[in-house]
């Protein structure tokens, strides 16, 4: 495994996330990341996301390949696996945890993830306990949370979802590139909404 892709690519985000007074008001960036060997998995989504020509961004270029980059050898995650979701979307839905619970820096105070959807692609009705906030690295999408308004979101953009507020995402002609931050409670995973999700598709 290239740790130094994955310090590359930590010591990136840091940069970016310590310029950015909406992570920064969120929560700290974490000072107890711990390296850790954690086994490469590689899903298609991952495959996906190096040959996305979408994804551009001025703000945070070294960002967003230092995060590509490490996908190579990252556990990709596939939280939604034996959900009614469909194959479509775990082909396409990518998300690996750099630091956190099982990330590659382990870290108990907060969890860190980049998330990846290609163009097109509808992310239904979830939610969680854990208190999150949106920064978009690359491309662009459109976000919806129950009670308000879809908004559309490109680099250097935030959202904030509260604890277990319903949110859904849907891409359009790009992709997008997000880091996502988790504050509160981290040992639970996301599930989808079902009240909301009358149909998987918008």
């Amino acid at each position: 495994m290239s740790r130094h892709l994955f310090d590359t690519a930590l010591s990136e985000i840091r940069e970016a996330y310590e310029g950015h007074p909406d992570m920064m008001e969120f929560c700290p960036f974490p000072k107890d990341v711990i390296w850790r060997d954690v086994a490469p998995y590689l899903t298609e989504p991952a495959k996906r996301m190096v040959e996305d020509n979408s994804l551009d961004t001025d703000e945070f270029e070294d960002l967003r390949d230092a995060l590509i980059a490490a996908g190579d050898d990252a556990k990709w995650r596939e939280t939604y696996k034996h959900t009614n979701i469909g194959d479509d979307f775990l082909s396409k839905f990518g998300c690996y945890e750099l630091f956190g619970l099982e990330g590659h820096y382990e870290c108990q105070t907060t969890r860190g993830f980049l998330v990846y959807s290609p163009g097109g692609l509808y992310y239904p009705w979830h939610h969680h306990p854990a208190e999150e906030m949106y920064l978009i690295i690359a491309g662009e999408a459109e976000f919806a949370a129950e009670g308000n308004s879809a908004k559309l979101l490109k680099p250097g953009d935030t959202v904030f979802h509260s604890e277990n507020l319903p949110h859904n995402m849907q891409t359009h002609e790009k992709g997008v590139l997000a880091w996502v931050q988790w504050r509160g409670e981290l040992t639970v995973a996301p599930v989808l909404t079902d009240r909301l999700n009358r149909e998987l598709q918008p």
